[in-house]
């Protein structure tokens, strides 16, 4: 209907321009046409005879008069009016709105569907944790972001393609399969101290006696051939530490891994990363999360994609030396500083291979990428876009989507999170103490770069103070409905619907909602914001709870109850089609 009323305003436009009135002719696309807020101000509303009156040199209520006088005839159109200053408020004849109900109930699972990215094809990459343990809560809201965002998207008519980049190389990898090491050594009868900077959790040990029941002795080594001659760890006293360094201890911890185990370095760091990768797709499968792609990080450094895109910065003069260094003249394209690329010994950063993952995904060609990363990476988008545009690359192509981890409580107690210490609450522990469906929707509910904090007991909660609760209650409530007159024995397959008999203002609204339906999609996909869909659907439940406790249903009318029941079947679809959308269940019964 938007559209449709765009296209007469454009129309008049056109005719206003060709008498001599408007200077210059108009684009549709720079018309705004918006739903009403106020009843007394019709059903949709515009300001484009404001924006237009200084262009024709008049007052915005003289031109607006003459941009009705111009508009097209329409059917659905009862009347137009001008209100305050100039804006054109347009009023709908009762069954022309009334007719959405038929609309929704023969598009079905379609409906709300939109062309807006018909073409476009788009790489999604989302959660992309380190495979160096299970996924915990604050993860939990990345993967639901970006799946919802997915099905959106795809909703929306664009071709989406979903990416899991595993980072399974670097440091947090060696410091990985170093701490599973010095567990299988102590699942051995070898006493050692384990190193502050280690991962602690108890999968740790579970994998170090996986790696024991494996292997064996193989790999077994003496304490003090592991520890001797070390950087001494940062361990606690009473006096405060004792003035050790414990990133330097795991670094030479790290060194004496390699050293000792040579070649069979590799069983122990292929079965921290294969275990962990293997759980994190099994949990974000049964969250309802898939990947199309599992692109691994060290799939980059053996095609020599790393060592292709720096020599590219090189040959195009964006790389200097200094102190030993590599860097990246990422200053000259809009960044704080310059960044290092290949480290004194030669080895290249993170952000190195950043540069080829990017690279390669633009080769892919792929209209759009959109990276969701946490907020703490803000300051990175600049870098990475830098070394886009330098490799003669659209930057703007990429687009990054900044999601904050949500805080976790229990009561009024805040719970710690830290995959070093192995104090954290996994995804899949939080899935099963309040649910799936729970889960996904409190993640989505907000804002994605909004600061959240989960309500553990709320998300738990059967009550209407629940937002999923909420919703899924008003779903299943029609359910009720449906199945207490398929138990009646009435037939209302012969009975035709008049939909205008859809006169009760809580009738109107759910009616107005249903409309509004394909327009919020619309809007959420083209903002990148799935949390709309929460709202939208919190609105036609309240709706829905609203004309339920107010009016029956199945009344002796049959023409008035056909009517009432195509209308919240209606209802019913949409909170279905959005509920499906979220990754959430519509119940039948609750």
């Amino acid at each position: 209907m938007k559209n449709r009323i765009t296209q007469l305003l454009a129309t008049a436009a056109t005719t206003l321009h060709t008498n001599g009135v408007l200077a210059d002719p108009i684009d549709s696309s720079t018309i705004t046409v918006e739903r009403s807020r106020d009843e007394g101000h019709g059903d949709f509303a515009t300001n484009l005879a404001l924006t237009l009156a200084k262009s024709a040199r008049t007052s915005p209520r003289d031109l607006a008069t003459q941009l009705i006088a111009a508009l097209p005839a329409d059917e659905v159109i009862d009347r137009v009016e001008i209100a305050g200053p100039g804006f054109i408020n347009f009023f709908l004849k009762l069954e022309s709105l009334n007719s959405v109900v038929a609309e929704v109930l023969a598009a079905g699972s379609a409906w709300g569907r939109s062309d807006l990215g018909t073409g476009q094809s788009v790489l999604l990459e989302y959660v992309s944790a380190n495979p160096t343990g299970p996924l915990h809560v604050g993860h939990g809201r990345g993967a639901a972001y970006g799946s919802t965002l997915a099905a959106l998207l795809q909703f929306a008519g664009y071709k989406v393609a979903q990416e899991y980049y595993v980072n399974d190389a670097g440091r947090q990898m060696d410091i990985l399969a170093t701490s599973i090491w010095l567990r299988y050594l102590e699942a051995g009868g070898i006493e050692i101290s384990f190193p502050s900077a280690g991962y602690k959790g108890d999968y740790i040990r579970d994998l170090g006696e996986t790696l024991r029941q494996q292997q064996g002795s193989l790999l077994h080594h003496s304490a003090d051939a592991v520890l001797g001659e070390l950087p001494a760890d940062q361990k606690a006293t009473e006096d405060g530490d004792n003035g050790g360094d414990k990133e330097a201890h795991i670094d030479g911890l790290i060194s004496r891994t390699k050293t000792l185990l040579q070649d069979n370095y590799a069983i122990v760091h292929a079965l921290g990363k294969e275990t962990i990768v293997a759980d994190i797709g099994d949990d974000l499968a049964q969250f309802g999360v898939h990947y199309d792609h599992w692109f691994e990080e060290s799939s980059l450094v053996k095609s020599g994609a790393v060592k292709r895109a720096i020599d590219q910065l090189q040959h195009a003069g964006h790389l200097y030396q200094r102190d030993g260094a590599l860097w990246f003249r990422s200053t000259e394209f809009g960044d704080q500083k310059d960044r290092v690329v290949v480290r004194d010994n030669g080895e290249p950063t993170y952000f190195a291979t950043d540069i080829a993952y990017h690279l390669e995904k633009l080769d892919r060609g792929y209209d759009q990428l959109i990276d969701i990363w946490g907020s703490d990476h803000h300051g990175y988008v600049p870098r990475v876009k830098a070394s886009i545009t330098a490799l003669g690359q659209d930057a703007e192509k990429l687009a990054v989507l900044l999601v904050q981890f949500a805080v976790l409580y229990r009561g009024s107690e805040k719970i710690a999170m830290s995959t070093r210490s192995g104090e954290f609450v996994t995804l899949r522990q939080l899935r099963d103490e309040v649910g799936s469906d729970a889960t996904r929707f409190f993640y989505v509910m907000h804002k994605a770069d909004q600061h959240m904090d989960f309500d553990l007991e709320l998300a738990k909660s059967s009550s209407n103070d629940n937002p999923v609760y909420y919703v899924q209650y008003a779903h299943a409530r029609i359910g009720s409905v449906l199945r207490q007159l398929a138990e009646s024995g009435r037939n209302l397959d012969s009975t035709t619907a008049s939909y205008e008999l859809l006169t009760e203002p809580h009738e109107q609204t759910l009616v107005t909602l249903l409309a509004r339906f394909p327009e919020m999609i619309t809007s959420a996909a083209g903002k990148r914001e799935p949390h709309l869909i929460t709202y939208y659907l919190r609105d036609l439940a309240t709706a829905l709870h609203s004309y339920y406790n107010a009016h029956q249903f199945l009344v002796d009318d049959a023409t008035l109850c056909k009517t009432r029941i195509d209308l919240i079947v209606a209802v019913k679809t949409v909170l279905a089609n959005g509920l499906e959308l979220l990754g959430v269940t519509a119940p039948e019964r609750m």
